[in-house]
């Protein structure tokens, strides 16, 4: 009996494995958190060197400078500008650490490779007057008293010569302290040590101001209705809110059944079909560090009427027989109102109500213009885990040596035509191509190369249309004699995978018709979520959620929003003190968080609201249910 129920040696060897294998998958996930905690505690660290709080913005050039050195970057004018545009008027925590990812400090190997390519005799040395030269009349000019002052350094300077060795040295020596000094700081102040923050790409660190209203009636205790208007540029105290110690939380436990045994709300009437209608098309797409852009719209009404607009998944008839990622990624959209600026928008509705995979809203609209927000929470739409093996094929070579795209490749080009054909016409105009280019490249092309284009390239009504797109693609093969990594860098931006596979975009359609006048949308921006985005969730899940007070804290309301397939939770901070508010999702089942992380914690800045998490179910087919601790942090 004993030896029937031993394993063989092949099966204890298979469970071995099996168990190093999840060890070191195990060790691989802390590791990498680790890494996250320590880029996250370096980052505050700069940030606080230079501003009081993680809560204050920066407000000019020169303040996103000194907190680019405090985190050990040496920043060029040329790269100050890339992020502090003639747009930019404030910066806050979450842009500074998407700036940081992105720019990485220079390390001694990439120094010494710069020298080197000017010290052709490989001297070790430059001479000064050589030094003068290419830093005050190549690439980012310096001024001669900024060359004058690196040339002073005794340490690295010797008989008119620049030892770049011991520069470089000193370079990474000092980067390293200043470093190391931040941190320092940021150790002594107990008020910020071992925090875990998750991520907060979803809302602006300065929150949305809480509005001076009533609170909703599901409010579950008495609370103050008369709150002081936002005090703006108010000073955060420098020491931490009482309320902070006290043993505070709010439980939120919410059962949701399967998708399959949810009921149809959206009805389309016959009636409908014959009203005047609109359509766009836009895209989801997934930045390098997280972060979701997608198109924003104008539209335009010009009568009051009934109005139905819906949004879904873009299905490409390209895409048909080959499985679609981005079809289970969820999407919504936000009606706001523009009353005399587009700075003053004002929250109408949200599409809520569902059929499948669309979301709708249906009302009644003013004359005017209204501003659609495409939203989606980011459960579903994230960098992808699994890594691909082998790179498809981009091009090829015919019997005559003649380039050619692959049939693969077409078929992708073909994919990103329906995508970014805005208005679905078969063409693509400048504007629409514009798009195109500002997302693969960040340049726009302008009416002379439009011309240029024109000349070259199949086109009808002064469009490009999908062959001549083809062609265009075709062209910058050729450019490349073969080599693919252009066209590579456009698929990348573009969300697709090495195995030409669209993992990390989600395109949609919009819908808009009116029973009594022709709407008209337009696609204004390509950007990342708003501040106007941000506020209008906030408003629509005060306005349609649960608000819970925290026990013995009235000044933190959790309000929770259920729709057909997200729950979403903000936070309202009713004191004049921020507070760091501490969330739990471990007892939750078969959901996923935008957060990414089971627990994270979030600041929420004095009088205002902030969101928590979205959260989704994993399998939908499945009941999941939401049960999550909101807790202040002590």
């Amino acid at each position: 009996m004993q030896e029937s129920m031993a394993g063989s040696p092949e099966d204890d060897a298979s469970l071995s494995v099996q168990k190093v294998t999840g060890s070191e998958s195990s060790q691989a996930k802390k590791s990498q958190h680790a890494e996250e905690a320590i880029f996250y505690k370096n980052c505050r660290a700069a940030y606080l060197t230079v501003l009081k709080s993680s809560l204050e913005n920066i407000k000019s050039k020169e303040q996103l400078s000194l907190v680019l050195q405090q985190a050990g970057r040496n920043p060029s004018q040329k790269t100050v500008n890339k992020y502090w545009t003639s747009q930019t008027t404030t910066l806050n925590f979450d842009d500074f650490c998407t700036i940081l990812k992105k720019e990485k400090p220079a390390t001694k190997t990439d120094l010494l490779e710069a020298f080197e390519k000017i010290d052709t005799d490989n001297t070790g040395y430059i001479l000064h007057d050589e030094l003068y030269k290419i830093l005050t009349m190549r690439g980012e000019k310096m001024t001669r008293d900024e060359v004058s002052a690196i040339i002073k350094q005794a340490d690295f300077n010797c008989r008119g010569k620049l030892d770049y060795h011991k520069f470089c040295d000193l370079y990474v020596a000092t980067r390293e302290r200043c470093c190391e000094a931040a941190r320092e700081r940021l150790e002594a102040d107990g008020r910020w040590r071992q925090q875990q923050f998750g991520s907060q790409a979803e809302t602006s660190s300065e929150g949305t101001p809480l509005p001076v209203s009533k609170p909703s009636p599901r409010i579950s205790r008495k609370t103050d209705p008369k709150l002081p208007p936002t005090k703006g540029e108010s000073r955060t105290p420098s020491r931490p809110s009482s309320a902070q110690s006290c043993k505070a939380s709010v439980s939120t436990t919410l059962s949701m059944g399967p998708s399959s045994n949810r009921h149809t709300k959206l009805i389309e009437p016959d009636t409908m079909k014959e009203w005047p209608c609109a359509q766009s098309k836009g895209c989801f797409y997934l930045e390098e560090d997280g972060e979701i852009i997608s198109h924003k719209y104008k539209l335009y009404l010009p009568q009051k009427s009934a109005v139905c607009i819906t949004i879904k998944p873009l299905s490409i008839p390209q895409g048909e027989g080959k499985y679609c990622h981005w079809l289970s990624v969820d999407t919504a959209l936000y009606i706001l109102k523009e009353n005399e600026t587009q700075e003053n928008l004002q929250l109408v509705s949200f599409t809520e109500q569902q059929n499948k995979e669309m979301l709708g809203w249906k009302g009644e609209l003013g004359s005017g213009v209204y501003w659609l927000l495409p939203f989606t929470t980011g459960c579903r739409l994230k960098k992808a885990k699994t890594p691909i093996t082998g790179e498809a094929k981009l091009v090829s070579r015919d019997e005559d040596g003649e380039l050619a795209l692959t049939k693969e490749f077409r078929a992708a080009l073909l994919d990103i035509f329906e995508t970014i054909d805005l208005d679905g016409n078969g063409l693509l105009s400048l504007e629409e191509y514009n798009f195109f280019e500002l997302r693969t490249s960040g340049e726009k092309c302008d009416e002379e190369a439009w011309a240029v284009c024109k000349e070259n390239f199949d086109m009808k009504r002064n469009e490009l249309t999908r062959q001549g797109f083809m062609d265009l693609n075709l062209m910058e093969a050729n450019d490349r004699e073969g080599d693919p990594s252009d066209l590579w860098v456009t698929l990348l931006s573009l969300g697709y995978n090495k195995a030409l596979e669209m993992t990390e975009a989600c395109p949609f359609v919009i819908d808009i018709s009116a029973e009594k006048c022709k709407p008209k949308i337009k696609p204004i921006y390509l950007e990342a979520g708003s501040w106007q985005l941000n506020r209008a969730i906030c408003k629509s899940v005060v306005n349609k959620g649960e608000a819970k007070v925290m026990d013995s804290c009235e000044n933190i309301i959790i309000y929770t929003y259920k729709g057909g397939r997200r729950i979403t939770s903000v936070i309202g901070n009713k004191s004049e003190n921020k507070v760091i508010i501490h969330v739990n999702n471990e007892k939750s089942k078969n959901c996923l968080s935008s957060r990414g992380l089971m627990v994270f914690a979030v600041e929420v800045a004095p009088k205002s609201m902030m969101v928590s998490q979205h959260v989704m179910p994993l399998n939908e087919q499945e009941e999941w249910i939401y049960n999550c601790v909101h807790s202040l942090l002590s």
